[in-house]
C-alpha cells in the first residue's frame, strides 16, 4: 500500500426532504449566490420552487443561470464567471447532476483566476486550480460522484475537446444534499448510464499494480456488488426508494477518493470515452458501457489473477482456471451493462471507425495514458476497434 492523505471536506445531508434545508446551509457561507441548473426538469418536478422558497426564507439573494447540458459547455461556464464577477457573487449552488456540478466547479475556479478558465483543462499539470468559490449541491442524478469529488469535466464547443481538471480540495462541494426521491422521475436510460459511470469509477481504481491493498479491494468489491444489485432493481422500478438510495450513496462513495487510497489509479477508460462523447455528444455512461469491456479485454493479461479475483468476488464466478475466470468476469461485466438496457458496442451506438485514429491521438495526454497498462495511441485505437462490434 502507498502512503496517502485523505481530506473529505463535504458535508453530506442524505434522505427524504434533504433539499428543504438548503437555505440554512447556504446562509452559513453567503447571502448572494449563483443558482446553477440544467433544463426545465427541476421546474416541472417542483424542486426549483422548493429551493427558491428555502433560499428566500433564509434571506439569501440569488441570481439564476440555467441551461447546462450533458457534456457541459465552456461557453456557459464563461458566462457564469462573468455573472459572478459583475454581481459580487461568492457562492455557487448547483442543482442537478454531474454536468451541472462540474459546470459550477469550473465557474467557481474561473472566478478566482486571472486567466481563461480553459487553461485549467488544456494546460492541466502546468496551470492548476489553487482556489475556488465555495460550492453547494443538490443532487438529482446518481452517476458522476461530482457531489463529493474535486474533479470536473468540461467540453469546449469551439474545438470539440472534452477535458478534465480539478483535484484541488477547493473544488470539493462544502455540502451536498442527497435525496433519493429526486432521482425517481429519471428515465431508465439515465439511471442505467449513471450506474455504469459509477461502476467505471471503481474499475479505474480497482485495477492497479499496487500490491497489498486488501482493505480497498474489499471495499471496491462490495460497492461493485451493491451497484449491480441496486441498478437492476432501479431500472426495473425507479420508484423503489431503497434501491435508489443505495445507488445514490454508491455513486458518491465510488468517486469521493476513499476507494483509491493507497493505490495507483488508472483512468484510461475515462480518457478514451471522453473523446467519444466530445465528438458524438453521447451520454458518458453509454460510451463507458462499450469502452470498459473492450479495455478489460485488451489489458487483462497484465494481471490475470486480479481479473480472476474480480470475477470471483464481484460476480461469484466458480472457476478454478485463472484465465477462464478472468474472461468470465469480463463477460459478466458486459452482461450486466446489457441487463440495464445499454448497448455494449460502438456499432450499437451508431458510431463507426472513421474517427478512431483522430480520437486515439487526442486521448493521449503526453506519450501514454493509464497506469495499469500504459497505453499509446495505437493501443487506444485497438481498444476502439475491440469496442466496435
Amino acid at each position: 500500500m502507498e502512503s496517502f492523505t485523505l481530506h473529505l471536506l463535504t458535508k453530506i445531508i442524505f434522505g427524504r426532504g434533504a433539499e428543504e434545508r438548503v437555505g440554512e446551509e447556504v446562509k452559513k457561507y453567503s447571502e448572494k449566490v449563483l443558482l446553477h441548473y440544467g433544463g426545465g426538469s427541476i421546474k416541472k418536478s417542483g424542486l426549483y420552487d422548493r429551493v427558491v422558497k428555502s433560499l428566500r426564507e433564509a434571506g439569501v439573494e440569488f441570481v439564476e443561470l440555467g441551461g447546462v447540458v450533458p457534456n457541459p459547455r465552456l461557453g456557459l461556464v464563461r458566462k457564469g464567471i462573468d455573472i459572478c464577477r459583475k454581481g459580487g457573487i461568492d457562492f455557487i449552488l448547483a442543482v442537478g447532476g454531474g454536468s451541472v456540478i462540474d459546470s459550477a466547479k469550473a465557474i467557481a475556479s474561473g472566478v478566482m483566476y486571472d486567466g481563461d478558465v480553459w487553461d485549467f483543462f488544456e494546460k492541466r499539470g502546468t496551470v492548476n486550480v489553487e482556489k475556488a468559490l465555495p460550492i453547494g449541491t443538490i443532487l438529482t442524478i446518481s452517476a458522476a460522484g461530482s457531489e463529493m469529488s474535486p474533479n470536473m469535466v468540461i467540453t469546449n464547443e469551439e474545438n470539440g475537446r472534452k477535458l478534465s481538471a480539478g483535484k484541488h480540495d477547493s473544488t470539493r462541494p462544502v455540502f451536498s444534499m442527497l435525496n433519493p426521491e429526486l432521482t425517481m422521475t429519471l428515465p431508465k436510460f439515465q439511471i442505467a448510464c449513471g450506474a455504469v459511470d459509477m461502476f467505471a469509477h471503481i474499475v479505474e481504481r480497482y485495477f492497479t499494480n499496487t500490491e497489498n491493498v486488501s482493505v480497498t479491494d474489499e471495499m471496491c468489491e462490495g460497492i461493485f456488488r451493491a451497484i449491480i444489485k441496486n441498478a437492476i432493481k432501479a431500472v426495473t422500478d425507479p420508484k423503489d426508494y431503497e434501491a435508489m438510495a443505495d445507488l445514490m450513496w454508491a455513486g458518491t462513495i465510488a468517486h469521493n477518493g476513499i476507494l483509491g487510497t493507497g493505490r495507483e489509479e488508472d483512468w484510461s477508460s475515462h480518457y478514451i470515452e471522453h473523446e467519444l462523447s466530445a465528438i458524438y455528444d453521447i451520454a458518458h455512461g453509454a460510451g463507458l458501457a462499450a469502452i470498459v469491456p473492450a479495455w478489460m479485454k485488451y489489458v487483462y493479461k497484465q494481471d490475470v489473477k486480479r481479473f480472476a479475483q474480480y470475477a470471483r468476488n464481484v460476480f461469484h464466478i466458480i472457476e478454478q482456471d485463472v484465465e477462464k475466470a478472468a474472461n468470465r468476469g469480463i463477460e459478466e461485466t458486459e452482461k450486466f451493462f446489457k441487463s440495464l438496457g445499454l448497448e455494449t458496442t460502438l456499432e450499437g451506438l451508431k458510431i463507426g471507425d472513421e474517427d478512431f485514429k483522430k480520437m486515439s491521438q487526442l486521448a493521449v495526454k503526453s506519450n501514454t495514458i493509464g497506469n495499469f497498462v500504459k497505453l499509446k495511441s495505437e493501443d487506444i485505437e485497438k481498444i476502439y476497434r475491440l469496442a466496435l462490434k
